[in-house]
């Protein structure tokens, strides 16, 4: 279905789009499988690069799949039901358009069950995702809880390789780009989507706000997440000592005898010093997890991207561990996350049995989705639902507008780097070797009184080629910090609306609940019940929208203060070469 191209030494095999192969052996592995084609080259391609043609009705491989070593489905027909079901909410899903506002923008009615459209692939194919050269900026920023990764599976499937097709790259058309990554979504998705219940996903999870906001008696769960109230209003309680994790040291493993490789990082968090290695996919489960028991009520930034070809290329690490970096000291920050059992296990374990262990434990857990809501515990009086559907309308207005302006800046600052590291260093060229000619032309006069010109003039044309390659490397130094903080909010800020869309569910379901008491379906200390756990849900969101603002502002003081300074250093040094150049001009 897609060109692809093998990295060499890999075992992988090239192909084109529309090219026939025939599948010599389905089931290689980490969503691989391996073909021949028609002049009997032999290697390994992707699963969801390829699609089964029929064959005299035969039952034919599934190899749409992205699922760590899920080549196989059941039977032709289930797969054939699934499929199509998966593609027919997929299509949906794709139809409602590549911003994830998009569906918060058309809510009129305050609606917000209506919120299947959250399920559509991440603009650009990755939400928050990597691509393979420092010099560029892949914008594409989408909803990450629409999450089509690896879904919990036996413990073989842990041990397989998988990185996904490769993302779009930095400043490629953004409308073909967000083609080709639906296109190749869907076929993730369909398969993905056996594996991981929609009901645990917030926005999908219906019936899970009903159950939350009608439950008779809720356990009194173990773990609890207290919300005190503080100077700006609700918070999460911070602990006494904070922590970051150190991504470094990435290495290449292989497996498989050899026919695959994979990178390993190191982690390594500062409160403990003790090292624990991981490769991507393991990150990848961390998000999925953290996704599942958390997004209803705190946003869980997509990964960087995956990829297939130029995985192991030094840049292609360098910019993924750095943004794994980035994505592991967020989560390190947020006081939840960072003390909840699934994080620490996955920075503390000791050996492969204490990981499996705390594997299977947090893929159980079932205060997940918006159950999470009843770990929570406001040290405050109960909310009024106007004053709660007030506070849920403020947060939806500020975070739709940061978006925006979050995406407009992306946008400038996109076609700048592509000004700056293009046009730009060669119109400079183009003055500083015009300049020269010009020298050699005076040069050749033959009068005797020009030589200092003739050298001022030389020298000015080379300072002007040095300030080009100046303003080539700029970008490096100031914007790429501004880009990559705003990569992160684009991500953490494509999450809300589905949050927010949880709310308001909540919200309609109380407004409701008037109706269902006169009816009897519910009794008056039911309605109470919704009332209470309903403003729960509000102290929730407003300590997450207090954490939010205190690192917005602490983090884009510090970009835009570090942007503001290389640019001053950067116009200091280009005036002190050209006050360099005019002094070579002699005086007359």
């Amino acid at each position: 279905m897609y060109d692809f191209a093998a990295e060499p030494g890999n075992n992988e095999l090239t192909v084109n789009e529309g090219e026939i192969i025939t599948i010599t052996n389905p089931d290689v592995g980490g969503g691989w499988l391996e073909g021949r084609n028609i002049k009997g080259e032999r290697g390994l391609v992707p699963t969801d690069y390829v699609e089964i043609l029929p064959s005299d009705g035969k039952d034919q491989f599934s190899c749409g799949n992205s699922v760590a070593d899920q080549a196989f489905l059941d039977s032709l027909s289930a797969s054939t039901a699934q499929a199509s079901s998966s593609a027919a909410s997929n299509n949906h899903q794709v139809g409602s358009g590549n911003d994830p506002w998009s569906a918060w923008s058309a809510s009129k009615s305050g609606n917000w069950e209506s919120s299947e459209g959250w399920g559509a692939q991440p603009e650009g194919a990755g939400a928050q995702r990597n691509t393979n050269t420092p010099n560029n900026w892949d914008t594409a920023f989408g909803h990450p809880q629409a999450y089509q990764g690896p879904a919990t599976g036996d413990d073989d499937d842990w041990d397989e390789d998988w990185d996904g097709p490769k993302s779009s790259s930095y400043f490629k058309d953004s409308e073909s780009a967000d083609a080709g990554g639906a296109q190749r979504g869907n076929s993730r998705a369909s398969s993905s989507s056996m594996k991981i219940p929609l009901n645990k996903f917030p926005g999908f999870a219906k019936p899970g706000t009903e159950q939350y906001l009608l439950a008779k008696q809720l356990a009194k769960p173990k773990e609890k997440i207290p919300i005190i109230v503080g100077d700006y209003g609700p918070m999460w309680v911070y602990p006494t000592s904070t922590f970051d994790c150190v991504v470094a040291d990435p290495r290449k493993g292989s497996k498989m005898y050899g026919l695959k490789s994979y990178i390993e990082y190191q982690l390594t968090p500062t409160n403990t010093n003790r090292s624990v290695n991981h490769r991507y996919k393991h990150f990848d489960w961390l998000y999925e997890r953290l996704l599942v028991k958390f997004g209803s009520a705190i946003p869980i930034p997509s990964l960087p991207d995956k990829q297939v070809t130029g995985r192991f290329e030094e840049e292609f690490i360098k910019m993924r561990m750095e943004r794994l970096q980035a994505w592991m000291t967020r989560m390190c920050r947020h006081p939840v996350i960072s003390e909840s059992e699934v994080f620490q296990q996955f920075l503390n374990f000791r050996d492969e049995k204490e990981w499996k262990t705390g594997k299977r434990k947090a893929e159980r857990d079932e205060l997940a989705g918006v159950m999470i809501f009843s770990t929570m515990e406001p040290e405050a009086p109960d909310l009024d639902l106007v004053e709660i559907e007030q506070k849920c309308e403020a947060v939806g207005k500020f975070t739709k507008a940061m978006d925006d302006g979050v995406k407009e800046l992306l946008t400038v600052g996109q076609e700048h780097w592509k000004r700056c590291t293009g046009p730009l260093p060669k119109e400079y060229q183009k003055i500083g070797k015009a300049l020269q000619s010009l020298a050699t032309v005076f040069s050749s006069s033959g009068y005797q009184g020009e030589t200092d010109l003739n050298d001022a003039i030389t020298e000015a044309g080379k300072t002007y080629e040095e300030i080009a390659s100046l303003v080539a490397e700029q970008p490096k130094k100031d914007l790429h910090f501004l880009m990559e903080c705003n990569h992160e909010y684009k991500g953490f800020l494509g999450c809300f609306p589905d949050i927010i869309g949880t709310h308001k569910g909540a919200i309609e379901k109380v407004k409701e609940s008037d109706k269902l008491v006169a009816t009897s379906k519910i009794t008056l200390q039911d309605k109470q019940n919704m009332v209470k756990r309903v403003s729960i849900m509000s102290y929730a969101l407003q300590a997450e929208m207090n954490h939010f603002h205190s690192n917005r502002i602490y983090d884009y003081n510090s970009v835009i203060r570090l942007y503001l300074e290389q640019q001053v250093q950067f116009y200091e040094t280009i005036a002190e070469k050209l006050r360099q150049a005019l002094s070579r001009f002699p005086v007359m």
